[in-house]
C-alpha cells in the first residue's frame, strides 16, 4: 500500500506533484493547517504531513497521528513543531536549510543597505511630496567592519557578498576553524572583540538556550558607538529593549529587524523609533526560495517513505539515500542484535555499549546507535522506533558508548552489543554477509553462524549428548517445523548454547516440556521483524 502524505499548508502545485509522481498518495489541503479541530479529525490517516508555517503540529495533534511518520517543514525555522512530543512520538521532524540560504542572505544584505541610507524613511517623506535632502545623510558600506555573528550556511553566504562591497569581515563563530575562516577569507574573533570593532552587526545563529538574547543589554553596550544592528535569523537574539534605549540615546545608529521576540509582531518597542527599518519575516520571500523549499521538502519526505533515507532530520541523525541503501542490511542487523539482547534482558539496562569492526565502523554510527537502541527498546516499548529510542533511554538514564576499530578479525565487519545491569553484562555479534542478509555470529562470547528468521529459539545448556536429539524431538511432536538449527561452545563439556530458526511460534507448552528434560538452563523464544 503506498504512503499517504497531507499538505496542509500552501506548497506549490510542481512540490505536489513530485509525491505523485513517486507513487505517494497525496491530499492537498492548503488550508487545513488553520483548523486545528479538522486536522486533528483527520491526520490519524496519513503517514507524512508536509507543512509550511501555518500548521502547528502539537501533542494533540501528533496523539492524534496514529501513522505518522514524518513532519517535513518546507523552510528553516520548525518553532510550529513541538519536536519533544514528535520524538517521544517516534515522528521525524525534518526540515530544509539549504533551499532559502541565498534568498536569506541576500535579505540581511539589503537590509544592511537600508539602514545605512535610511531609504525607508527617504522613500515615505518623498511619497509624501517633502524634498529633505539633508535629512537622509546616510554612510558608505566600503572599508566598513561588518561583524557576523554565526558563519554557518547563511552567514557564509552573507560574508562572501560583504567582502565584494570591499567591507572588512569579522566572524565570531565557536564552530568556525582558524582553516576555514581563511578559505571564507574573513577574520575568526571573539564576540567581546566583534562588539567593539564592527560598525555593522548581523545574526545568522538559531534560536537557543545559548543564543537566547546573545546580544544582551551588557553586550549592546559594549558595542561600538554608531554600530547598526541587522537581525534576519531568529526573534529573541537581540533584548529588544535594550536596543529601543540605545537606538533612544544614540549609541546605536540604526537597526534593521526582520524577526522579532514575538511574532507575528503587531507591537513592538522597536517600531516607529527613527532608522529602524522593519519587515514582516521575508527573510526567505521570494519566488525562487519558496519553490526551492517545496520541492527539497517534497523529495526529502518521499526518499524517507520510500527508501528509508533520512535527511536534513532534527530530532535523529541524517541519512542520505545512497548511505541508506550501503546501510540497509546492517541497520537491520542492528535493530536485530538489539531485539535479541532486549527479549532477554528482564531487569533495567544501566548501559549499552555498541562495538563497530572493520567496514562498518566508517558507516553513520549515530543512525547504527539508534537502531541498536531502538531494537533493545522495543520489549519495553513496542511502539518504539529508531526516532523515540534515544529519548526513552535517555529518560531512563541509560548510558551509551560507541567503539570503533579497523577489521580485526574473519569477516570483514560485525557489530558488537553489550548490555549492563546490575545482575550481568550480556553481550551479542553480529554482521551481514555477501548476500546482505544479517547473521548473529556470537553470542555470549561463543562462536556460531545463525540467519535471522521471524521465530527463533534460544537456549543454554551444559554441553552434553542428546542435545539436538532433545530439541529436534520435543519441537516435532509439537508440529513446530525446524528451518535453521545452531549450536556453539566455549569449550567441551562446558556451557553450550542453540539457536533454532522456526517456522511457528514456540508456546508456553513446548518450553514446558523442553523444561521437564532437565537439559536446559534457559529456554527463551524470539521474534524478529524480518523484511
Amino acid at each position: 500500500m503506498a504512503p499517504k502524505v497531507l499538505v496542509s499548508d500552501k506548497l506549490s502545485e510542481t512540490a505536489v506533484q513530485i509525491f505523485r509522481d513517486r507513487g505517494i498518495d497525496v491530499d492537498f489541503l492548503p488550508d487545513v493547517g488553520k483548523d486545528k479541530e479538522k486536522l486533528a479529525e483527520i491526520i490519524g490517516q496519513y503517514d507524512g504531513l508536509a507543512i509550511r508555517s501555518a500548521t502547528k503540529v502539537t501533542p494533540t495533534i501528533l496523539n492524534a497521528a496514529t501513522n505518522l511518520k514524518v513532519v517535513g517543514r518546507a523552510g528553516i525555522g520548525t518553532d510550529n513543531v513541538d519536536k519533544e512530543a514528535a520524538s517521544k512520538k517516534g515522528v521525524i521532524v525534518m526540515n530544509t536549510p539549504f533551499g532559502n540560504m541565498i534568498t536569506t542572505a541576500e535579505h540581511a544584505i539589503a537590509m544592511m543597505f537600508a539602514v545605512a541610507r535610511q531609504l525607508p524613511e527617504a522613500s515615505a517623506s518623498t511619497h509624501a511630496g517633502k524634498w529633505e535632502k539633508s535629512k537622509f545623510m546616510g554612510v558608505e558600506l566600503t572599508g566598513k567592519t561588518l561583524g557576523v555573528i554565526g558563519a554557518g550556511n547563511i552567514g557564509g553566504i552573507v560574508c562572501d557578498r560583504a567582502r565584494g562591497l570591499k567591507m572588512k569581515v569579522a566572524a565570531y563563530d565557536p564552530f568556525l576553524s582558524e582553516e576555514k575562516a581563511r578559505d571564507m577569507q574573513v577574520e575568526k574573533v571573539e564576540l567581546d572583540e566583534l562588539l567593539e570593532r564592527a560598525d555593522f552587526i548581523t545574526l545568522h545563529v538559531p534560536f537557543t538556550e545559548q543564543t537566547k538574547n546573545i546580544l544582551s543589554r551588557e553586550n549592546l553596550e559594549k558595542t561600538k558607538k554608531g554600530v547598526r544592528i541587522i537581525n534576519c535569523a531568529r526573534g529573541g537574539l537581540v533584548d529588544e529593549e535594550a536596543l529601543a534605549d540605545l537606538l533612544k540615546s544614540g549609541h546605536v545608529a540604526g537597526a534593521a529587524f526582520d524577526v522579532f521576540a514575538v511574532e507575528p509582531a503587531k507591537e513592538n518597542v522597536l517600531f516607529n523609533l527613527p532608522n529602524v527599518v522593519c519587515t514582516p519575516h521575508l527573510g526567505a520571500s521570494t519566488t525562487e526560495a519558496q519553490e526551492n523549499v517545496a520541492l527539497q521538502v517534497a523529495d526529502q519526505m518521499s526518499n524517507y517513505l520510500l527508501d528509508g533515507a533520512v535527511e536534513n532530520a532534527l530530532n535523529m541523525p541524517s541519512m542520505t539515500a545512497e548511505e541508506a541503501k550501503v546501510m540497509g542490511p546492517w541497520v537491520e542487523l542492528a535493530g536485530h542484535l538489539g531485539g535479541f539482547i532486549g527479549q532477554l534482558t528482564d531487569e533495567p539496562i544501566k548501559a549499552i555499549n555498541i562495538l563497530y569492526d572493520g567496514v562498518v565502523s566508517d558507516m553513520n554510527l549515530p543512525a547504527l546507535n539508534c537502531a541498536v537502541v531502538a531494537g533493545i527498546m522495543k520489549k519495553a516499548n513496542p511502539d518504539v522506533n529508531m526516532v523515540s529510542a534515544p529519548v526513552v533511554a535517555k529518560e531512563k538514564g541509560i548510558q551509551i558508548s560507541t567503539t570503533n576499530q579497523d577489521k580485526s578479525g574473519a569477516f570483514d565487519g560485525y557489530i558488537k552489543v553489550t548490555i549492563v545491569t546490575d545482575e550481568r553484562e550480556r553481550s551479542i555479534g553480529g554482521t551481514v554477509f555477501s548476500d546482505g542478509k544479517p547473521r548473529f555470529i556470537q553470542i555470549k562470547g561463543i562462536n556460531i553462524d545463525a540467519e535471522v528468521g521471524e521465530h527463533m529459539l534460544y537456549t543454554t545448556n551444559e554441553d552434553v549428548p542428546g542435545i539436538i536429539g532433545t530439541l529436534g524431538g520435543v519441537l516435532g511432536e509439537n508440529n513446530v517445523n525446524i528451518a535453521n538449527f545452531t549450536l556453539g561452545r566455549a569449550a567441551a563439556g562446558g556451557e553450550a548454547i542453540a539457536l533454532l530458526y522456526v517456522d511457528g511460534v514456540v508456546d508456553q507448552k513446548v518450553l514446558g516440556q523442553l523444561a521437564a528434560t532437565g537439559l536446559f538452563k534457559q529456554m527463551k523464544p524470539l521474534t524478529f521483524d524480518v523484511a
